[in-house]
């Protein structure tokens, strides 16, 4: 029962998409919108078989999401580490918390401009920006989940002559599992738009660097694929997350 009602929707989900594309294209051949402002869906499927024989989707997609997937997990090892420091340490709490609290509410484009100065226009410039982009949504998640840890279960374990690592791995990282695996799913995307914007500043490929060279030159078209190519991709990946944290989870 459970897996047709999951599967009901996805079906309506799919007429949906058919009949907007189908309505798109005949609004383009019937002249209701001009295809040089909105593209249409058969000039955007002619230039995704263009870039896919010449190997530029795969060659600057493979960039983009690399990068992002750096980003990731660079990102979300540093911000799990320290809301693991700050949870357990009260001092650093106090002195480091208002600090991260204040660089969270800079908007990280702004940062952009000083990235580009820093690291140029490579790809180390789009690695930091995916990276602190994922890092604050990494770190609030694992923060709330090391709070939440049963600190009875820990001094029984002290007690027991647990070790550091043996805590660490028995209870905090179990305990935290149920706010860092669903982070996976929103990470991927913050990481690319991080990546994305990095690409925007400064690069020479890349997705974002496609979309911004043919946004330049209004080829709304090229940026319509660059996008569908996005858009597909992530859904696959994210796809791939939940069945991965309903494995995960499955203990719950």
């Amino acid at each position: 029962m459970k897996k047709k009602l999951t599967k009901v929707p996805t079906f309506y989900s799919v007429v949906l998409i058919i009949l907007l594309v189908i309505f798109w294209q005949m609004s383009v051949n019937l002249e209701w919108i001009n295809a040089f402002y909105f593209s249409s869906p058969e000039m955007i499927a002619k230039d995704l078989v263009e870039m896919i024989m010449s190997g530029e989707a795969l060659k600057h997609t493979n960039f983009t999401f690399g990068v992002s997937l750096l980003g990731i997990l660079i990102g979300g090892i540093l911000g799990m580490v320290v809301a693991y420091a700050l949870a357990r340490l009260d001092f650093l709490e106090a002195v480091l918390s208002p600090l991260i609290v204040m660089i969270n509410g800079i908007p990280k484009l702004a940062l952009g401009p000083l990235f580009v100065v820093w690291f140029g226009i490579g790809t180390y410039a789009k690695i930091v920006m995916s990276a602190i982009m994922v890092f604050f949504l990494f770190f609030f998640n694992a923060y709330a989940g090391f709070k939440n840890v049963d600190h009875n279960l820990v001094g029984s374990l002290k007690m027991m002559g647990a070790s550091r690592s043996q805590i660490l791995t028995k209870v905090f990282l179990p305990s935290t599992l149920p706010w860092l695996v669903p982070s996976l799913r929103t990470g991927m995307g913050t990481a690319l738009q991080g990546t994305i914007v990095g690409e925007y500043l400064g690069a020479t490929k890349g997705l974002g660097w496609m979309i911004q060279n043919a946004g330049g030159v209004f080829n709304i078209t090229r940026v319509m694929s660059c996008l569908f190519l996005l858009m597909v991709i992530m859904y696959i990946i994210d796809q791939v997350l939940v069945l991965l944290e309903k494995r995960i989870l499955s203990w719950r």
